[in-house]
């Protein structure tokens, strides 16, 4: 999915690698934004905002941080596809994120 060199190192990057580094800053944008909202929040109810104002803020909040995990844990599941040298290990790795995702999400 990723078309970037190599920058820090004479190895060549595989795509799953490429691919998890695009990820990280992604999640990383999200969670940035995420906690800008929550400085937000923070200021509404010092400030006296209603509560259903304050309530809706929390849920755009919430939603924003499930998305940020679901792309990580997406991430993840590539990760173990691409990683697993066979069919079987590639399924227990599936299966151990759908896992994670039964236990978070």
């Amino acid at each position: 999915m990723a078309s970037k060199s190599t920058e820090n190192s004479g190895e060549s990057q595989t795509p799953a690698s490429l691919y998890r580094a695009d990820h990280q800053k992604d999640v990383i944008n999200r969670l940035r934004r995420i906690e800008g909202q929550v400085r937000g929040l923070v200021e509404m109810i010092q400030s006296g905002r209603p509560c259903e104002d304050v309530a809706l803020q929390m849920s755009a909040a919430r939603k924003a941080m499930d998305k940020a995990f679901y792309r990580m844990m997406a991430c993840s599941v590539i990760e173990a596809v691409y990683d697993a040298d066979n069919g079987p290990q590639a399924m227990a790795e599936v299966e151990k994120s759908a896992r994670l995702l039964e236990k978070f999400g």
